[in-house]
Parts: structure tokens; C-alpha cells; sequence
């Protein structure tokens, strides 16, 4: 990625953070474009701005406490006014997604269902006319009888199903301790009757569809920042 697009990224992260209000209870994301939305709430604190966040990964929660963001869970907050994130794929109109090429995608989709408001923030690679065109959907599994379990996944059209590993090679393990099978379905026509089945197949703890949960989207280019809603 072009260091121009890595400042637009940071921008249209930066203008995400700046919707913020005091008092907001605040969704924080994963990813390096989440990365500086979460350094510019940092220094909004320090600038006097009064929030809660819940982060949806420990990662981001190891970065919003470094950025000296106070951090709440549901048992005190179930819902929250709004949450900010990135996506692996936006598909242009509905603004369907796919997230989770990261491995946060459970804690996400929990977070972001909870947000009255979910902003996403991508840069220019990531639009496209149907979800999977680039993009492999991840599946958040059980370990106990993933194997089955990736059969089904293939029954239901996924060209590959690869168990995603980990720098070292191992299995990677999520931060609720499951597995992540990365399916390849190609361009998807129809992503609710998939959503759908993938929800079915029992084993299944959830998949990186988010499917009509986009309130905006920030669009980072080489022209700028553009805002997309569905």
C-alpha cells in the first residue's frame, strides 16, 4: 500500500474519531485502520473528551489502555452509541461486509449489533460488487470436529477451506480459544441464503458476514475521503 493511502486511511480514521461526543460509550475496533482511530480518541481525552470504550480484541484493548482510553463491558453498558471499525470487503449499495481477516470477527459482530451507529472505515482497495470477489469469508469453528465441520462449509458452495494458522505454522487460536477456517466462495450472489446455511451448520460459532449492520462507511482515496451510507 502507497504511503498516500496510508495517510488517507489515517484520515478517514481521524474524521471516524471526531464523531465521538462526551459521554458516548464507544466500540473500538481491530486493525491497523482501527489502530488510528484509536490514537486520535486518545488525544481527544487528552483534550478533555469524557468516553468509555469496549474494545473487540485484546489487542485493541492493550492499545486503548496505552492511549489512555477508559475501558467498560456489556455487564455495565449493553448498548453502546456508536462503534467504529475497518472491513476486509465493502459491497457497494448495501454496504454488506466481510470482516475478520484479522481473527476479531466474533467479538466484532457482537460489538458492532450492540453500536446504535456502526462506522466503518476501509480504504479504496477494499469496495467491490459482491462480497468474496477478493476476499476469503471467515468462519469462527469450534476445534472439537472441525473437520466435519469444514465439510459442511464446503457443502455449501466454498471452493477451499484452509484452517488459518498462525505466523509459526500452528493453528491459529482465537481470543474465545476457537479455531478460524478461511472459506473461499468466490463472487457471492446471494449473501443471506449463504448467511443462512453457514448459520446452520452446528459447530459454527459465527461467520465474517455482517450483513445490513453498516450505518456509514468512510471510503479513504487517492482523492480523499468519501461517505458512503447504505
Amino acid at each position: 500500500m502507497s504511503s498516500d493511502m496510508e495517510i488517507h486511511k489515517r484520515t478517514a480514521a481521524r474524521q471516524a474519531a471526531d464523531m465521538v461526543k462526551s459521554g458516548m460509550v464507544v466500540g473500538l475496533g481491530t486493525g491497523s485502520t482501527a489502530t488510528y482511530m484509536i490514537e486520535r480518541l486518545g488525544e481527544r481525552i487528552t483534550e478533555g473528551l469524557h468516553i468509555v470504550g469496549i474494545p473487540t480484541s485484546e489487542d485493541s484493548a492493550r492499545k486503548a489502555k496505552k492511549a489512555g482510553i477508559p475501558l467498560t463491558d456489556f455487564a455495565a453498558h449493553r448498548r453502546l452509541d456508536i462503534a467504529i471499525d475497518g472491513a476486509d470487503e465493502v459491497q457497494r449499495g448495501p454496504l454488506h461486509l466481510i470482516k475478520g481477516l484479522g481473527g476479531a470477527l466474533l467479538r466484532e459482530k457482537i460489538v458492532a449489533q450492540a453500536a446504535k451507529k456502526f462506522v466503518v472505515i476501509v480504504d479504496g482497495s477494499k469496495p467491490v460488487d459482491h462480497l468474496g470477489e477478493r476476499a476469503p469469508i471467515p468462519v469462527e469453528v469450534i476445534s472439537f470436529g472441525w473437520e466435519c465441520t469444514a465439510e459442511r462449509l464446503s457443502a455449501c458452495g466454498a471452493k477451499g477451506v484452509k484452517p488459518r494458522t498462525d505466523r509459526d505454522g500452528n493453528l491459529f487460536v482465537s481470543d474465545n480459544g476457537n479455531m478460524i477456517l478461511d472459506c473461499t466462495f468466490g463472487p457471492i450472489e446471494d449473501p443471506e441464503e449463504l448467511a443462512r446455511q453457514i448459520d446452520a451448520i452446528v459447530g459454527v460459532v459465527e461467520h465474517g458476514m455482517f450483513l445490513n449492520m453498516a450505518s456509514e462507511v468512510l471510503v479513504a482515496t487517492e482523492q480523499g475521503v468519501e461517505r458512503w451510507e447504505p
